[in-house]
């Protein structure tokens, strides 16, 4: 059991919709562990999937993040502002049951809940970076994991499996968040900006740049001063990849070999930087047996993919009909369902 950040320095390709279906399915697989959800990003997308959706899910954001004192991630980021050299151990304030609000997931997913206020608070967050102690980075970059430890404790756990939703750019909250983490999913979708997008992950958490002698980012250079860990290469996932024509999905499986093969002489420089998985498997040996491990692909269930994230019902769980999404009927056949339940459960298999 881990800590899984899923991030890509990217938008648009699918990593709040990612994290909705694998956290819901890794807790339906495994229901006797907790399983918790930390939603880093400020749109909040993932928590508005898990809390039920477009319309009952926005409702009930709206609700949480409107109390008084907010129980969301921006009202733990208030707490550790005031506090931000000496943790509180509030963090298990924070934390609420999904199935609560929204009984179309398991019971033993939990949710540190989204909140728009994490973009006015980013100054603050930084400032508190420096001036300080002389170790304030370090401190400061470790809130994230100050919270999942406050709430494994209130759970009387010492281990339990964790997903991050991260925010695309890379934010001090994306930096709290590889600071907090042990594995890294980076999901992309098959264009070119994907392939640039993880360059540039490579290169501001690991150093790797495609040009000697290059700038390197804040977090690598402190993450080394401070010998702190950052987390490794888990996989990396072609998300609701399009299957049109033979030409379409020709193109497509040509884009997401062409950031394989990126990532693949990544691993030939510094396979120190990844995680081989499961547990007690030899190192891949070749670009074959390294995309068999690292590499995995979600196809686009299309209206199906809408409608599961429209009404907060885990693709793995939503059946075929006609569904009231927004006041309007519409049809999920069983053929979109096809195409992306199996890819799920795959990859969540693959999960520790």
């Amino acid at each position: 059991m881990a800590v899984y950040a899923i991030w890509n320095n990217k938008g648009g390709v699918g990593k709040s919709y990612l994290t909705f279906q694998i956290a819901s399915e890794y807790a339906k697989t495994h229901p006797d562990q907790p399983v918790l959800v930390v939603d880093l990003c400020p749109q909040a997308n993932a928590s508005s999937m898990l809390l039920g959706g477009i319309v009952d899910g926005e409702e009930r954001l709206t609700r949480i993040a409107g109390r008084a004192s907010r129980k969301t991630i921006a009202g733990y980021i208030d707490e550790r502002i005031r506090s931000p050299y000496v943790s509180p151990r509030v963090g298990s304030r924070y934390v609420l049951n999904v199935n609560r609000y929204n009984d179309q997931v398991p019971q033993n997913l939990s949710l540190v809940v989204g909140d728009e206020g994490l973009e006015i608070q980013t100054s603050r967050v930084s400032n508190a970076t420096n001036p300080g102690p002389t170790d304030a980075w370090r401190i400061v970059h470790g809130w994230i994991s100050d919270l999942i430890s406050d709430i494994r404790e209130s759970w009387n756990v010492t281990d339990s499996t964790v997903f991050i939703d991260c925010n695309p750019s890379f934010s001090v909250y994306t930096e709290l968040a590889m600071s907090a983490s042990d594995h890294l999913i980076i999901p992309f979708s098959a264009d070119g900006s994907s392939k640039r997008a993880v360059r540039a992950v490579l290169a501001l958490l690991y150093g790797i740049t495609r040009v000697p002698g290059a700038e390197q980012s804040e977090f690598y250079l402190n993450t080394q001063r401070f010998r702190m860990s950052v987390p490794r290469i888990y996989s990396y996932v072609g998300n609701r990849l399009t299957q049109m024509n033979l030409g379409a999905a020709k193109a497509f499986k040509t884009v997401v070999l062409e950031i394989g093969k990126e990532i693949w002489n990544v691993w030939q420089q510094s396979p120190n930087n990844f995680a081989i998985h499961p547990a007690g498997e030899p190192s891949p040996r070749n670009s074959i047996e390294f995309r068999r491990m690292f590499q995995a692909e979600i196809n686009d269930a299309n209206t199906a993919s809408v409608v599961s994230g429209g009404l907060g019902i885990p693709i793995t769980t939503l059946a075929s009909g006609t569904k009231n999404l927004a006041g309007r009927r519409i049809m999920v056949n069983q053929s979109q369902l096809d195409r992306q339940q199996p890819n799920i459960r795959r990859f969540v298999r693959t999960i520790e």
